[in-house]
């Protein structure tokens, strides 16, 4: 293995040993939350924007996620096809920091008091992510933000409440990876390759959601999980999928 790409597996493995060390207790807290909104019947929403919509697409829908989690995915805050032209990053940039974006996404949905918000923000000043935690909060539910919380402690908001997302949130939970993302240093270049901040999220969406499910099962309450369907000898699987899919369109439907 070449010196770079041992480099960054050791700044992906630190981060990783740091959100096990260090924030356990706020992902079980954020868990609790979510266990209660499904249990309810109810959803836990995902919103993130640019590579933050990473952690909302694996979760759900995959194999081994579960109904309960609800994707809202704003497409030109989370199709990365076109680098330019149409919805082009320069376009993607102006939206996420357009203030009051957010509120307009949100009303595009029906929501109820005891469901969840989760909002996976890096760096946790840009208008959208913000629009949306208010507008969550203003409907009564609890705000749950992962990101690099500790590295943005100082840094200043983009949105007129003068509040980072982390700032709004009701629960917290630490991302880890550094304020620059990026995390190793190349010869003769001023940036840095290499970022971490997508596994650190992922690692903390699994970590969360395997909680969540055990919560659940502790109480009694049956999951409808996505199965793999690639299993020799597993004939129900497709049964089991469709299962899931017809409770995930149940909940929709407001049942």
């Amino acid at each position: 293995m070449n010196n770079l790409a041992s480099q960054w597996l050791q700044h992906a493995t630190s981060v990783m040993q740091r959100i096990q060390d260090t924030q356990g207790a706020a992902i079980r807290r954020a868990a609790e939350t979510m266990a209660d909104s499904i249990a309810a019947g109810r959803w836990v929403h995902t919103f993130g924007c640019g590579h933050a919509t990473i952690p909302v697409e694996e979760m759900y829908p995959r194999i081994g996620g579960f109904v309960g989690f609800h994707p809202m995915a704003e497409l030109p805050l989370t199709f990365f096809t076109r680098i330019v032209g149409e919805m082009g990053v320069h376009q993607f940039l102006f939206l996420e920091r357009a203030e009051g974006y957010g509120v307009e996404i949100m009303k595009g949905y029906q929501f109820d008091p005891r469901d969840t918000m989760w909002i996976f923000s890096h760096s946790g000043i840009n208008n959208v992510n913000i629009d949306v935690a208010l507008e969550a909060q203003k409907r009564g539910m609890k705000v749950v933000a992962y990101g690099s919380a500790a590295a943005a402690a100082g840094k200043e908001t983009r949105h007129s409440c003068g509040k980072t997302i982390f700032d709004i949130a009701d629960i917290v939970v630490d991302s880890c990876a550094p304020a620059e993302d990026a995390s190793v240093p190349l010869k003769n270049h001023q940036d840095k390759v290499g970022p971490v901040s997508t596994i650190a999220f992922v690692t903390c969406v699994w970590m969360t959601v395997c909680t969540v499910a055990e919560i659940l099962a502790d109480r009694g309450v049956k999951l409808h999980i996505h199965p793999s369907h690639n299993v020799p000898g597993d004939t129900t699987a497709h049964d089991r999928l469709d299962a899931a899919l017809a409770e995930y369109k149940r909940r929709i439907a407001g049942v």
